[in-house]
This record gives structure tokens, sequence and C-alpha cells, in this order.
């Protein structure tokens, strides 16, 4: 196995090329870690060393690895066929998941899905969709988005577009939608009627922003931002690629405010962290908009949407959401993260923000100042966590908790208190 493991290293340095990633710095981080299973919330390496997954596999992992009612759904599909076209040819996966999901809200609220890959495309054909639906009900003038300051929708162009953090929008600013970004409900409301007018839909993270360090919004903000959107005739777009599935204690964030949009765009937790699949759930009023001539068609899709296996185990991890009773099991999963963080004393922990099991311990200096950048505080930190048996990453110095919704209290505690052996390390 060692001699494996090496090779693997070495075809990684030579050939791979990861997300997010500065590959001058690579190989100078330490070993690359080479992780080869995993069991609930815990995933092993090469070595056979176990760790915590502390961010969820980037937010993805919900009922943990290898539970045994996914895998045997994907079992079961593969016996039948793996995937087939969604172009023009159904599948009875993708079928019962659209009414499994439409069944979360009311009847005639969000009753069409449109299937794609991922978050980005998720939130990119929210976007499509609402500028094609202004064209076709002639407001073609309403070709505009407003977002928020510091938000993150994907990096697709289109939806990177929409983002607020610089380091990941700057290069390609000119080259996506009309954004107009806010901070605020009072920002909203101070926007001028022409601007107001161009405009198609607002664009959001409910309840929590996740790459803005993960900054939970004011409580009641959300159901005023759908009053506003009403007030105006504006579409409103939520991303529930990183809150859905039960991250914030309910099963969609917007749940939490009796909020209904007029897109939810989900992913991540869709197929239980098991496959790429994503969802974009709409209304019959905008898909009534795309009915007739042919020239009224979205004109959009992709090779795998639909996919016959990431619809089956999606099925599945809604099962056990039932099964296992998962939300039911949440608050003493969340009081004892709320316990792990509060037990974490160091100076340079600044403040601990959460939503449900979605958690963000900022770093900073004593001073309150931000370190300095090139210090990589919360990379550091991370880095050591994993001698502690914890994964997880940063989003600046920011680090990120996340626990797939499977584990338990105390797995969370341990996870809590790898971190801050962590802290006193890094």
């Amino acid at each position: 196995m060692r001699e494996v493991a090496d090779s693997w290293r070495a075809w990684d340095r030579q050939h791979c090329w990861h997300p997010f990633t500065q590959h001058a710095e690579w190989s100078r981080k330490g070993e690359e870690l080479i992780l080869v299973r995993g069991e609930g919330p815990w995933l092993f390496d090469d070595k056979g060393r176990r760790y915590f997954d502390g961010n969820s596999s980037i937010w993805t992992n919900i009922h943990g690895h290898r539970h045994p009612r996914l895998d045997e759904a994907l079992g079961a599909q593969l016996g039948e066929v793996a995937h087939t076209s969604f172009l023009g040819f159904g599948n009875p996966r993708a079928s019962e998941l659209a009414r499994r999901l439409t069944d979360f809200f009311p009847p005639s609220s969000l009753e069409r899905v449109f299937f794609s890959d991922d978050g980005s495309t998720a939130v990119e054909v929210a976007v499509k969709m609402a500028i094609q639906f202004r064209q076709q009900t002639d407001e073609p003038e309403r070709r505009g988005f407003i977002a928020f300051e510091n938000a993150y929708h994907g990096d697709t162009m289109g939806a990177a577009s929409l983002g607020g953090v610089s380091r990941f929008i700057d290069r390609f600013r000119s080259f996506g939608f009309p954004t107009t970004r806010v901070a605020s409900v009072e920002d909203l409301r101070s926007l001028a009627a022409e601007e107001i007018s161009r405009t198609a839909a607002v664009v959001l993270e409910p309840l929590i922003q996740g790459v803005n360090e993960m900054r939970p919004w004011p409580p009641g903000q959300l159901a005023e931002i759908r009053s506003w959107c009403d007030e105006q005739g504006l579409h409103l777009i939520l991303d529930e690629v990183m809150t859905g599935f039960g991250r914030t204690g309910t099963m969609f964030a917007c749940q939490q405010e009796s909020v209904l949009p007029d897109f939810l765009c989900l992913a991540k937790g869709l197929t239980g962290g098991y496959l790429p699949l994503a969802a974009t759930l709409t209304t019959g009023p905008v898909f009534e908009a795309f009915l007739g001539e042919r020239e009224r068609t979205f004109y959009y899709g992709h090779s795998y949407t639909a996919n016959q296996l990431g619809c089956a185990v999606a099925l599945a991890s809604l099962d056990v959401f039932e099964e296992e009773r998962v939300l039911e099991g949440l608050p003493a999963r969340v009081e004892a993260l709320v316990q792990g963080l509060k037990a974490i004393v160091h100076p340079s922990v600044h403040e601990v923000r959460h939503r449900g099991l979605i958690a963000g311990i900022e770093l900073r200096q004593e001073s309150g100042e931000r370190f300095p950048e090139g210090e990589h505080m919360g990379e550091r930190v991370c880095l050591a966590a994993r001698v502690h048996g914890l994964l997880t990453r940063p989003i600046r110095d920011t680090i990120v908790m996340m626990p797939p919704l499977c584990s338990t209290a105390e797995e969370i505690t341990g996870a809590c208190e790898a971190l801050g052996a962590a802290l006193g390390e890094g």
C-alpha cells in the first residue's frame, strides 16, 4: 500500500489541478492527504488514520459515508440502468424525486423541477429562467439582478457574476449579468425606481451566508425581502445549495420564516453527498411563460441532467430523513455544537457564528485586527487539526465546522475539542 500511495502522491503533483488551490504552495504545506475510505462521519487515509469529517466533505455529506440505505439504492439502480438522457425522455427516479421535492411546499407553489449538476448550475438555471421569463412576458428591459455584498453563488460565469467576493469575481466582472449589490434591507428600500425597473430578480442565501465566513442574517430579514420583492414585482431566487436539507435545523432555511421563493436552488446535500445532482424549483406561472411556440423553449441542459443514479440516491436520502427522524434529532446535535464551541477558550477566537449545524469560528489577533494575510492562520490551524483527527477548511481565517447530520453529540464534542487543541498549536 505504501508504494501505491507514494505513486498516488507523485501523480497528483504531476497531473492534478485542485480547486481553490495555489499549486506553487501545494507541496510545501505538508504531506498530501490521500483519503481512501469513509464510515459515518469519519474518513480514513491510506495509512489507516481516522479523521472526523468536520466540514461534511465541502458541505455535501448529510447522513454519513457508506450509509447502508444509500448504498443499497445505488446498487439497486445499477441493476437497472446508470444513466439515460432526459432530453425528450423521462425516467422513474426523476419523476419520483421531482414529486418528493415539490411535496415539501404548499400545493400550487413550487411545482416544477429542473435538474442539473451542481449548485452553480442550479443558480445558472434560475437566473437564465428569470431573464427569459421577462423577455416572454413583455418586460425585456428587466435583465439585471440584485445580490448581496460578499455573497457567493457558484463559479460558472453567470452565477459568479452575482457573487460579491472580490477574489472570485474581479477578473470576470465585465462578462456576467448586470448586478446591483446591496448589504441590507435598508439598501434595497433606498434603490432608485429606475434601478428596480431594470431588475428581474433578487438573489439571496437565506439565513446565513456561507463563503462570507459563515455570517448569519438578522432574524426576519428574509420575510422582509420577500415582501419587498412582491411590492416591486420582482422574483426572489433563494440559493439553498448550502443551507438545504437540514443544515439550519429545518429541511430548508426558507421554512423558518415561512417564505416561498419564485426559484429555489438545491444541490450539495440533495444526494446525501454521494453524487453530483442539482435541482431548481420554480412556480407554475414561471413554467407557463415558456409554453407555446418553439422559440419560447428553455434551451438549456446538461448531458447528465436527471441522472438516474443521482436521483435514486437522492430519493434514498429523503427516505432516511423520514425513517431515522433526522430533523427531530437535530436540536441535541446543535446544542452539542454550541456547547463544544463555547468550551474553546483561546485568545485568537474573535467570534463564533452559527445557524443550526453550520458554524464559523473567526480567528483574529488579540487586538481585534485581522491576521496579516500572509500568515494563513486559518490554514495553519486546520493543518494542526489533522493531527487531532479533524478535517476541515477555513474561509480566510474563519474555521468552518459543519458536521454531517448523522454525527452523535459525543462526536461533535470531540471535534470541537480537536479544534481547541489545534488552536494551541497553530
